[in-house]
């Protein structure tokens, strides 16, 4: 498998987060759409995607280009004694305040390659993390924002919706009940990252590029069809794969499902995937997958056998049995994964 790095542009809010899993889902859609962009046909590559994934997709992350170039990544989910040394000569108190201090920096910055070095990498909170973005974009962009007050680099607005009765031509009870969903939206001229593993042997970098092209154009996840989960393509660069000789640990850069048995030590946070589907099937007579638990974005894992588990750039497995309209459905319980040391 190769390693890519490709940029998106959001143009419009998100109804649905740009996963990994969620992405994988788009893309497969995009397949049986137009099965030119694989090799062997989507039915066969699932069939055998429990043991050989033909693609795995992270999650978006912020990414900032100007020099040196930075990719913010999600802090990950380790005690907070891995990053930050208590002073020995604080008070009680004063070693509190700044634990609460330090649990606000969510974000953690790699600049240049993709390494991981927990000692060395920088940790920002999101107003931090503002306003090094903001030093990197147009002159405008701070101004317009700031008319409309504070803001974040991601920000969560309520979408409100309704259903009319067309029999009283109102809204009412029950189905008819007012509503509203949580849309995310990045700062302006925000550029997203996302790294996708590839085997060669049935895909290539332009067909996942065309496929992307296509969801950024109709829209991701929730409300599509609304005009949310819009995105533009920028870049796309291939890197090498990271160095694992000093690494005994893995951070995860999508959700995954881990292995069992295999890790002497588990980092993560805990989400449940109530999965649906889309496309022809949102429609379907029980559109809706079982739901799965899964290690969010950020988790950490040390495994048994390093000199084996290194042997893969990925980590997880696929899951299967998800669906009843659709037996053969797969979900993403794969995660590419950089490398790290874990002391102690």
């Amino acid at each position: 498998m190769k390693l890519y790095e490709i940029n998106l542009r959001p143009v419009s809010g998100f109804g649905t987060t740009l996963k990994g899993d969620t992405i994988f889902g788009h893309f497969c859609w995009q397949v049986w759409h137009k099965p030119s962009l694989v090799e062997g046909g989507l039915e066969t590559l699932l069939s055998v995607y429990d043991h050989k994934p033909f693609v795995v997709f992270s999650s978006a992350f912020p990414k900032l280009n100007s020099p040196p170039r930075s990719y913010f990544l999600k802090r990950p989910d380790l005690p907070a004694s891995f990053f930050f040394h208590a002073d020995g000569e604080k008070t009680c108190e004063e070693r509190i305040i700044a634990e609460k201090e330090h649990h606000k920096k969510k974000w953690m910055v790699t600049e240049g390659e993709l390494s991981i070095d927990l000692q060395k990498a920088s940790y920002l909170t999101d107003r931090e993390f503002l306003v090094k973005f903001a030093d990197c974009v147009s002159d405008e962009t701070p101004r317009q924002i700031r008319r409309s007050g504070p803001q974040e680099l991601i920000n969560f607005f309520p979408q409100p919706h309704n259903t009319i009765n067309r029999l009283t031509q109102t809204t009412g009870t029950g189905p008819f009940a007012p509503f509203s969903t949580e849309n995310t939206y990045y700062y302006p001229e925000t550029e997203l990252v996302v790294f996708v593993l590839i085997d060669e042997s049935a895909s290539g970098l332009d067909s996942v590029l065309r496929a992307l092209e296509n969801i950024g154009k109709w829209g991701y996840g929730r409300d599509a069809s609304t005009g949310m989960g819009r995105f533009e393509l920028g870049p796309a660069t291939e890197h090498p794969f990271p160095d694992t000789t000093a690494a005994n640990a893995a951070y995860t850069l999508a959700p995954s499902v881990p292995q069992k048995d295999c890790f002497t030590a588990s980092f993560f946070t805990a989400f449940v995937r109530f999965g649906k589907h889309g496309d022809r099937l949102a429609r379907s007579e029980n559109p809706f997958k079982s739901p799965v638990i899964m290690a969010d974005e950020g988790a950490v894992f040390k495994p048994e056998d390093a000199a084996t588990f290194f042997k893969k750039p990925y980590m997880g497995q696929a899951i299967t049995g998800v669906s009843k309209v659709r037996p053969d459905t797969v979900v993403q319980g794969y995660a590419p994964y950089l490398p790290l040391r874990l002391e102690g």
